[in-house]
């Protein structure tokens, strides 16, 4: 159990030395004359203190941890939290991918395209990480869920100003935040954090193909360059009708402008005539540029009656939407342009809701909770792909399709204080989601009913200790996205379908089409925990968990004959759907060790050292039961996660500074029974330093994705040379942050 906290000492030898000479500085007694003046020190409640309080096993984090190393985008701080990794803007909860992992936004569902990106963590209260789900909040939550609370109106005045520069490819970004808040009149309280943001990204990327039965070898190299700008508002009023009775508005609104450029350079390798199909261009250079928009107004009631009853009500709206334009422009070896290719799109959310709870006191031991929630949200899609002046499948192409999903949800739970040492959590939740989309190649009609019975138990050997067992036993589930269930075909234009030079695709090149009959993924999952809280705040904590997912959904891979494919002229096409197999399993070991170094390590640290170190590993298996093995584990699920970091902060000088890092390995999944895939190791190292130049005033200097090796994967296909290797080396991220409390 010492081993994540030794590994970390260990990596974090140049801060421990600089500790202990300030130690020594510090321990130097004072001369003759200097008078010390009292000093009264009163500890707050850490984020560890909140964590240890709550009634089921959740992870909080507040501004300490918000504001630690100047991020602006909420993903740069959620990758150095334990068992948490970011990918592409995804969050993964225990190396499940972004569909198992829940994201809300002060209790409800995220708007739909919603990125961490396009989040700054000024605008944010704290966060909540839950392992394992409760009936008052959606149970689709196989890996957990994240739980994002924003600002709420201070008690007291608060202007703060931060501005930024950060670098990372040929020209500076600037980003900045400021927040407003105040008491205005009476029970009238108001928060308003502005925030804008600028990226600029660039990617070298190489790949490697055999296709074509091993008869085609390409090589192909690259760049990827992204950069936007964008703007969040989140303002917040709270209104005290009276001593217990408060009305809250809540209001969301996020814009951005992205833009995308990328150039390609492809080499034959080598090529058997008569059984190569060769790329129709080789120059390549592609434009990508578009729009987001989210926008969301609540309204939450709170009213307690007397001492012992009380009830919440909600009401939610909010609109939203995208657009794109998409061109590809493909030349052969000549530099004479043989494909045009654009897509362009557009979409259009809306969302209502409605909620409510009521709780009651149930004798001294008991609070009985029961609530319902109804959702609605629909979407207006249209896309059209045209290449060299033909649609790329015609009668499909700009035909618009909708979605409208209705989710109902009735709950029940019981939170009981058995005894000083036994507490317990006992809920029942029934959702229904119901999916209806019409339109051309998009017609289906989709339900989906699932009871989620939830147990939590909390024991505590010691009522008057600080360690404590939790334990959960639920279930939890996944729902199908629109986008699965869609039944309309996507091109891979490699291959042509249509047209004088269609011709059967390959296996490492398949088309893509939805599946209308999904069914949910159903989990049930067993959680067991010990915590132990030491008394200066720090804590150690290790823990297991196991899920058996059932109807489990895969892409699997299928050869459709000519005769069935309807969006090909006369040829045969290999397919990706994806599909409910059997069942899979999953399950882990997660260690978390946290705190100031004299406690964790108090024969080596004096207890003035400010030193705070902090260490996880996470290991994970899983098991596909239709997959054969080695590497039948749960697509993009790595083995195992090591992150550590330390935090300093100088006596003699009013400088603060720390580092994180984050190591996965190399791994493979056996996606079907004719492909598997390989991603490369991740390795990423960031680090910080903060000068406090007054009473309002802070710098921080900071860097991001440090020593990031090439990240990809390779796709192979069983019994063939086949395989497609796709390789990016990511750039590291500079920033300067400057920050003012008026």
């Amino acid at each position: 159990m010492k081993t994540p906290a030794l590994a970390s000492l260990l990596l974090l030898s140049p801060a421990l030395v600089l500790a202990q000479q300030e130690v020594d500085r510090a321990s130097t007694p004072p001369t003759q004359g200097n008078q010390l003046e009292r000093v009264s020190v009163t500890r707050q409640q850490t984020d560890t203190d909140l964590r240890r309080r709550q009634p089921v096993a959740k992870q909080l984090y507040g501004r300490e941890e918000l504001d630690k190393y100047g991020d602006t985008q909420l993903s740069d701080v959620l990758k150095r939290l334990p068992g948490i990794n970011v990918s592409g803007g995804q969050l993964r909860m225990r190396g499940l991918g972004g569909a198992y992992t829940q994201i809300l936004v002060n209790g409800e569902p995220a708007p739909p395209g919603f990125s961490l990106d396009n989040l700054n963590p000024a605008q944010v209260e704290r966060l909540e990480v839950s392992k394992a789900p409760t009936a008052d909040q959606t149970a689709q939550a196989i890996a957990g869920t994240l739980n994002i609370i924003l600002k709420d109106a201070p008690r007291v005045v608060q202007k703060d100003l931060r501005l930024g520069v950060s670098y990372a490819n040929e020209k500076p970004t600037v980003g900045g935040s400021f927040t407003y808040g105040d008491r205005i009149v009476g029970g009238i309280g108001l928060v308003l954090p502005i925030s804008f943001f600028q990226w600029d990204n660039r990617n070298e990327t190489q790949s490697d193909r055999v296709r074509d039965a091993g008869a085609t070898h390409l090589a192909s190299e690259g760049s990827d360059h992204s950069y936007g700008r964008g703007v969040n508002i989140s303002p917040r009023l709270n209104w005290k009708l009276g001593d217990d009775e408060t009305l809250t508005m809540q209001g969301f609104f996020l814009r951005n402008r992205f833009r995308n450029e990328g150039e390609g350079t492809t080499q034959i390798l080598a090529s058997t005539p008569g059984q190569s199909v060769l790329p129709t261009s080789v120059l390549d250079s592609s434009r990508n540029r578009g729009s987001f928009a989210a926008n969301r107004i609540n309204l939450q009631y709170n009213n307690r009656f007397g001492e012992d009853r009380r009830i919440e009500l909600r009401a939610g709206t909010g609109s939203g939407g995208a657009d794109f334009q998409y061109d590809f422009l493909g030349r052969n070896a000549a530099g004479v342009q043989t494909v045009t290719r654009t897509t362009t799109g557009d979409n259009t959310n809306r969302q209502t809701s409605l909620a409510g709870k009521y709780s009651q006191y149930a004798g001294e031991d008991h609070t009985v909770t029961v609530g319902g929630e109804i959702e609605r949200r629909t979407r207006d899609e249209m896309r059209r792909t045209v290449e060299n002046g033909a649609d790329l499948l015609p009668g499909i192409e700009g035909q618009p399709f909708n979605a409208t999903i209705t989710r109902t949800a009735a709950y029940a739970q019981d939170e009981w204080e058995i005894n000083k040492q036994w507490s317990a959590y006992f809920g029942v939740r029934h959702e229904q989601i119901k999916t209806v989309s019409e339109g051309v190649g998009s017609q289906f009609n989709n339900t989906s009913k699932v009871t989620t019975p939830l147990l939590h138990l909390n024991f505590k050997p010691d009522p008057k200790g600080r360690d404590m067992v939790r334990a959960s036993l639920t279930r939890s589930y996944k729902a199908a996205d629109v986008q699965q269930l869609i039944a309309r075909p996507t091109i891979n234009t490699d291959y042509p379908a249509i047209g004088p030079d269609a011709r059967p695709n390959t296996m490492t090149t398949p088309d893509r089409i939805g599946n209308p009959n999904l069914k949910p993924e159903l989990a049930t999952g067993l959680d067991l925990a010990w915590e132990s809280y030491l008394p200066a705040g720090g804590m150690f904590s290790v823990g297991v968990f196991h899920r058996r997912i059932t109807g489990l959904v895969r892409n699997a891979l299928m050869e459709v004959p000519k005769e069935d494919a309807h969006w090909a002229d006369g040829v045969a096409r290999w397919v990706s759907t994806p599909i409910n197999l059997s069942k899979a399993t999953t399950q882990g070991l997660e260690l978390e060790i946290k705190g100031r170094a004299a406690e964790l390590f108090p024969g080596l640290f004096e207890p003035t050292t400010a030193l705070s170190l902090r260490a996880s590993l996470n290991l994970y298996r899983s098991h596909v039961a239709d997959i054969p093995g080695p590497d039948n584990r749960l697509e993009g699920q790595q083995p195992w996660q090591f992150n550590f970091g330390a935090d300093y902060r100088f006596k003699s000088v009013p400088l603060s500074v720390g580092f994180s890092g984050q190591i996965a390995p190399k791994y493979t999944v056996q996606q079907t029974v004719l492909l598997s895939q390989s991603s490369l190791p991740a390795r990423s190292f960031d680090a910080f330093a903060m000068l406090q130049l007054g009473p309002k005033d802070s710098l921080r200097v900071a860097t991001s994705g440090q020593f990031q090796p090439t990240q990809g994967s390779r796709v192979t296909v069983t019994g063939l040379p086949d395989y497609n290797l796709n390789e990016r080396k990511p750039v590291a991220w500079w920033s300067v942050n400057w920050e003012h409390k008026f």
